[in-house]
C-alpha cells in the first residue's frame, strides 16, 4: 500500500489543532503518519501533540522550530524533510478533515499529478461555538449542514458535495495554478524534492504556495482537482498581518517570467546527502 504522509501546519493555536487531530483519529483510512509542522508554538502546543500521540492509531511526529515569524515555508520543508513517505498530504492546524479525507486523496493520487482540494470556510461565531463546546463537526451529515450553510454558519455547501472520483473533468484544468492553497495539496514526495521544496526566500504570509505549484507544473507534474472529494472544514481566524505581501507578489512575479523549477532557500539543506 502507497505510504502516505500528513503534514499539518500550526502556530499557537491548540483549541484548534485538538479539533483537527480528532478529525484525522476519526479517518476511515489510518493507513498514514502524521507530522504536526510547529512554527514555533509554546509548551502548550508540545503536550497536546505528546498526548495525541499516545492515543494516535497511526504514528505521529512534532516538528518544531525557533518563532522567528511567520515561516509557513521552512516548517513545511523540515516536516518533509522528516518523512520518507511516497505521497504527502499538506494542511494546515486549522482545517478539520471529513472521515474521507486521506482516503479520497489515496484515491486520486496518481503519477505526473499532484491533487488540490478546497475548504468551507466556517464563521466566527460557529468556529468559537465549536471549540469551546468540542462540536465533531467532522462527523455531521449533509443534512446538519445544510442547516448550517441556512444559518450562515458556514459560507457555501457546494464542496460538501461529493463527485465521482474518476471525473475526466478532475484533469481539465492541468496547468491551473492560482487559488491553490497548501491547506489541502497533496503531492508525490519526490516530484517535490525535485523542485527543492517549498521556497523559504518568501517572508512572512502570502504566496510560498503560489510558487510551490508554478514550480511544480513548470517541472512537467499536471494539477488534478480533489474538489467535490476531500474538503476540509477551515476554522475561523483573524487575518494573518499582510506587510510583506507586496514583496511576496514581487517574488512570484519573477517566478512567473522565468523558467526556474527549484526553489532558490528549500528543503535540500535539510536531507542528509
Amino acid at each position: 500500500m502507497m505510504s502516505i504522509a500528513v503534514i499539518v501546519t500550526t502556530y499557537n493555536r491548540p483549541d484548534a489543532l485538538a479539533a483537527v487531530l480528532e478529525g484525522y483519529a476519526a479517518q476511515t483510512d489510518q493507513g498514514f503518519e502524521m507530522i504536526v509542522a510547529d512554527d514555533g508554538s509554546t509548551e502548550e502546543t508540545r503536550r497536546l501533540v505528546e498526548a495525541y500521540r499516545a492515543r494516535a492509531p497511526f504514528p505521529v511526529t512534532h516538528v518544531w522550530q525557533e518563532d522567528r515569524g511567520f515561516r509557513a515555508a521552512a516548517i513545511r520543508n523540515r516536516a518533509l524533510a522528516a518523512t520518507e513517505a511516497a505521497y504527502v498530504i499538506f494542511t494546515d492546524g486549522d482545517c478539520i478533515p471529513l472521515p474521507s479525507f486521506v482516503a479520497r486523496h489515496r484515491s486520486l493520487a496518481e503519477r505526473g499529478w499532484f491533487a488540490a482540494g478546497n475548504r468551507v470556510l466556517l464563521s466566527e461565531g460557529f468556529t468559537a461555538r465549536v471549540l469551546r463546546e468540542r462540536l465533531p463537526v467532522h462527523t455531521w451529515r449533509f443534512g446538519r449542514w445544510v442547516q448550517a450553510w441556512r444559518r450562515g454558519d458556514i459560507n457555501r455547501l457546494a464542496p460538501l458535495v461529493p463527485l465521482p472520483l474518476g471525473g475526466v473533468w478532475r484533469k481539465g484544468a492541468p496547468r491551473r495554478w492560482k487559488g491553490i492553497k497548501t491547506c489541502n495539496l497533496a503531492a508525490w514526495r519526490d516530484d517535490l524534492l525535485r523542485v527543492n521544496g517549498l521556497d523559504e526566500s518568501y517572508c512572512g504570509w502570502g504566496l510560498e504556495d503560489s510558487d510551490l505549484v508554478v514550480r511544480l507544473i513548470r517541472s512537467g507534474v499536471r494539477h488534478k482537482s480533489a474538489r467535490f472529494a476531500a474538503p476540509v472544514l477551515h476554522l475561523w481566524h483573524r487575518e494573518n498581518p499582510r506587510h510583506t505581501l507586496e514583496e511576496n507578489q514581487r517574488r512570484l512575479a519573477e517566478v512567473l517570467r522565468s523558467d526556474r523549477v527549484a526553489a532558490v532557500v528549500g528543503i535540500h539543506q535539510y536531507l542528509q546527502p
